[in-house]
């Protein structure tokens, strides 16, 4: 390795790849996508990443899992936050995710949704994008469970409820990836808040308003 290279740890080194592979994606999609597209990324040689890498298909797994590290346990909310307030903060990190330095959440969306369409021929990324589904509703699930335990949300089946929010959230963001529709994840995000949230709260419930109701609820009242 050259002198750049060896002033790189391995963690970094795997970042720099990652990132590297980001950008190669972005412009060449995967059906196309080289092994030396990725180098050309990089300021460190193609060998770097045959050195940490079997293979594009063995660097597309470890990218497939860092994609999706990205997005999980990075939902910040408050120790003592009422369930709706931690159940609202989901669905927005979900739908609109956390701020990147490099790269939006949208261009790392097309991208993970680009290999979400492979998976169907990939049992490994198949069980992937399945243990992070899982876990995605499994954490709203859990919300709604608590919720209903303080009595913020009545008695629903919170199984049914995480699958239909989480549903609702991977066709908002495929519709806007796929389709254009960019207004996708707002309507989808309107229409939790509107006819799922709301539809939870138990009688006399308002823990947790999220701002943009408590706004509608201040125009209301002006009008």
């Amino acid at each position: 390795m050259g002198s750049t290279e060896e002033a790189v740890g391995s963690k970094d080194t795997r970042e720099v790849i990652m990132e590297a592979t980001f950008r190669a994606l972005s412009e060449h999609g995967y059906s196309d996508l080289r092994m030396r597209d990725i180098g050309e990324e990089m300021d460190l040689t193609r060998q770097v990443i045959h050195y940490h890498f079997d293979g594009k298909y063995d660097l597309m797994s470890s990218f497939l899992e860092y994609v999706i590290d990205q997005y999980e346990g990075s939902v910040a909310v408050e120790a003592d936050a009422d369930p709706r307030t931690e159940l609202d903060a989901r669905v927005e990190q979900c739908l609109f995710g956390p701020e990147f330095e490099e790269f939006s959440h949208w261009d790392r969306m097309k991208v993970y949704h680009e290999l979400y369409a492979y998976a169907q021929n990939d049992e490994r990324h198949r069980e992937l994008f399945n243990d992070h589904y899982e876990r995605i509703r499994g954490s709203i699930v859990e919300v709604v469970d608590e919720g209903i335990d303080d009595g913020v949300f009545r008695e629903v089946d919170a199984e049914l409820v995480g699958q239909l929010i989480t549903d609702v959230i991977h066709a908002a963001r495929g519709r806007r990836i796929s389709l254009g529709h960019d207004d996708a994840p707002e309507q989808a995000r309107r229409a939790v808040d509107e006819y799922i949230v709301e539809s939870l709260l138990a009688e006399g419930a308002t823990a947790g308003v999220p701002d943009g109701d408590a706004a509608g609820s201040a125009d209301a009242t002006d009008d």
